[in-house]
């Protein structure tokens, strides 16, 4: 969530509450269940750990003081090397769409090689996983839990591609919207 909220906040200093309801947009179904007020402790860490400034900023009449937050240069990097970093075999599949979102929203990266570069994570695990599996015996433990890894692999990587595919046709769905 860390990494999602310093990527959003790449594209420009906001309020906490905008940052949730782009998370939530974003999520669609799955940001229902987001507590409320988990992004404004995320800001708090993210702030401690000097990735984020946050200045009080004018506001409406009913709200005359409001808290703006923005990268500072270490949040820069952590959003750069969270946008190069290749993981897998355990994603959480909420959290790499997020840094597809806001790597589009903010023009970070393309969504588009983003999902390559997992692709190609992918395709090397799925080949060392077929090779062990070859080499277990027919029927074994090991060789069944290697059946569920290159199954598993194989539907992660039939899901980037619905992934590539809606990127590539700039689909609204896609960004949040």
């Amino acid at each position: 969530m860390q990494d999602a909220v310093l990527a959003m906040l790449a594209k420009e200093p906001t309020h906490g509450y905008d940052l949730r309801v782009r998370l939530r947009q974003s999520l669609g179904p799955l940001g229902e269940s987001m507590n409320p007020g988990q992004i404004y402790v995320t800001l708090a860490r993210l702030e401690r750990a000097g990735l984020v400034v946050c200045e009080r900023a004018d506001g409406l009449p009913e709200r005359p003081e409001r808290k703006v937050y923005a990268l500072t240069a270490a949040g820069q990097q952590r959003v750069a090397a969270w946008l190069a970093e290749v993981g897998w075999p355990k994603p959480d599949l909420a959290e790499f769409h997020l840094k597809l979102v806001a790597a589009a929203a903010a023009r970070l990266a393309d969504p588009v090689e983003l999902v390559a570069a997992q692709r190609r994570e992918l395709l090397r695990r799925l080949r060392e996983a077929q090779h062990a599996a070859l080499a277990e015996p027919p029927g074994s433990a090991g060789g069944l839990l290697l059946e569920g890894v290159v199954l598993r692999l194989q539907a992660d990587l039939r899901w980037l591609e619905a992934c590539e595919r809606a990127w590539s046709k700039g689909d609204d769905r896609a960004e949040g919207g």
